[in-house]
């Protein structure tokens, strides 16, 4: 009688899609609490300014753990999305506008880290 092996695949309709808004608050949290640090430093803001960044660096490190998947997927595919996320704060808060060069090295960080968190795996 022989066993018959079962593929334990994860397809992206199973996948915990959870973990989206999840790097996107990550990604929020350590822009926005570095983003007020930079503000302190560069912009002579008042101390507070640093004191608020530092507090939100830390959640920035309580959030990334309520991921399901390990520490080097995680930290990995974080890394593709605050790329595309520092692109777009600097938009908003900072009066930059991206070249092509950014916009299509974003493009490719972003399917980098699809394919990193959400290819199936055995």
């Amino acid at each position: 009688m022989s066993e018959k092996k079962t593929e334990n695949r994860v397809s992206l309709s199973d996948m915990d899609l959870k973990s989206i808004p999840i790097f996107l608050l990550a990604g929020l949290c350590e822009i926005g609490g570095g983003y007020l640090i930079w503000l302190w430093l560069r912009a002579d803001k008042p101390w507070w300014f640093a004191l608020v960044g530092a507090i939100i660096l830390a959640f920035y490190g309580v959030v990334a753990t309520w991921q399901s998947a390990d520490f080097a997927r995680v930290y990995a595919t974080y890394g593709g999305i605050f790329i595309v996320l520092s692109i777009i704060w600097a938009m908003i808060f900072d009066d930059f506008t991206p070249d092509r060069y950014d916009i299509l090295g974003g493009i490719i960080a972003l399917i980098g880290v699809c394919i990193i968190y959400y290819a199936p795996r055995s």
